[in-house]
């Protein structure tokens, strides 16, 4: 099977969706953040505070063009890769891009509480995450092959959706 890269703002369920159906599909997983922080050796905030925005979005790239190459792998994409045409170009070619979306007030629940969202940094709060996902939608759904609203579901109701769709 080729890879499943989930795309989509942070705190859509991303990695929560992608762990469930790794356990039901038994392919690879790949969580880009957790993959980027263990191979850099520092967190996603620290990358940013040191590096930069840009280098980190380097680092993202570098890891799709090598994930594209392993196949048969979920990936959770960080909510930025889509800023880089060349990533949407790369998934498309070598897997299905599922957009999992959510409204801003669903998002704000689920992230107020990180302390490891950069680009939230002194603006957690529902007006500005609205904000932050309007300027990614159409990347979004330009990337997306399928698109799933996860409001209001259940992670199995979720799951079963992307499993339909492939």
């Amino acid at each position: 099977m080729k890879n499943i890269f989930f795309v989509g703002f942070m705190g859509a369920g991303k990695s929560t969706v992608a762990r469930n159906l790794q356990k039901r599909l038994k392919m690879n997983l790949v969580e880009m953040d957790e993959r980027i922080e263990k191979e850099q050796g520092m967190t996603i905030p620290e990358i940013f505070e040191k590096y930069g925005e840009s280098r980190f979005r380097d680092l993202e790239s570098e890891l799709i063009l090598t994930i594209g190459k392993e196949g048969n792998t979920i990936v959770s994409c960080g909510g930025g890769v889509v800023v880089r045409p060349e990533n949407i170009e790369y998934m498309k070619k070598n897997g299905m891009v599922i957009f999992l979306s959510a409204k801003p007030e669903t998002v704000f629940y689920r992230v107020k509480d990180s302390t490891n969202r950069p680009i939230l940094n002194g603006n957690m709060n529902v007006e500005y995450i609205g904000e932050l996902m309007e300027k990614r939608r159409a990347l979004y759904e330009a990337a997306a092959d399928v698109k799933i609203s996860t409001d209001g579901k259940s992670i199995d109701e979720i799951t079963d959706e992307v499993i339909i769709a492939i």
